[in-house]
Parts: structure tokens; sequence; C-alpha cells
């Protein structure tokens, strides 16, 4: 289990650094969710994996850690405004410079400054 947690957490963080270092918007605001999935993974993954946790603790059973879940539902919240905030910044951007690359300079003046 804290292997498939491990391998996922991996994998979403470098899917979503590969997608922030694209060129146009839309690859950036992926990538940005795509790293707040895999911090929520790997803040769960902290309290500790447990198949069978009661919720309420009764005596000296093992229990949920309720500081991760609540961390991570906290994340969300935040990931959510994060992302919204995100998209209206690139369709604003998109509105104002005609088009929608990260730095805001179109191919032909890519290609010019390359030369």
């Amino acid at each position: 289990m804290e292997s498939l947690y491990a391998i996922t957490t991996g994998v979403l963080s470098a899917c979503g650094l590969y997608l922030i270092l694209r060129g146009r918007t839309f690859p950036v605001v992926v990538g940005l969710t795509l790293l707040s999935y895999a911090v929520n993974l790997f803040l769960f993954s902290m309290g500790g994996l447990t198949t069978d946790g009661a919720t309420i603790i009764d005596g000296p059973r093992d229990y949920a850690d309720p500081l991760p879940q609540a961390l991570v539902l906290t994340a969300i919240v935040i990931g959510f405004a994060m992302t919204a905030f995100a998209v209206i910044l690139s369709m604003r951007a998109r509105g104002d410079m005609g088009n929608d690359h990260v730095d805001g300079r179109k191919q032909e003046e890519r290609e010019e400054n390359h030369r």
C-alpha cells in the first residue's frame, strides 16, 4: 500500500512538473492541479496508512489520525481556489495579449530573438 502511494505521488509530481514547464497557459494550470493532488496524497500518507482504523479511539485499538485528514481537506479547498484564480488569470492574459503563451510573446518574436 505504501509503495502504491509513493509511486502515485511520484508520477503525479513528475507529470505536474513537466506540464508546469510547458509554454502554454492551460498545461501550466493542469500541472499546478496535478502538483496539488500530489501534495494531498503526500499529506494524507504522512498520517500513516491504516486500512481498518477506527474513527473514534476505542481504547488500545489503532485509529485513523484526524490531523492529516484535516490538512488534506484544507489543501483541497485552497487548491480549488488557486486553480480558479489561475484559470481566470490565464483567460485574462489570453484576452489582453491575444495569445496563450506564458511569456506573452508570439512564436515569430521568439524566433527573431533566437537568431
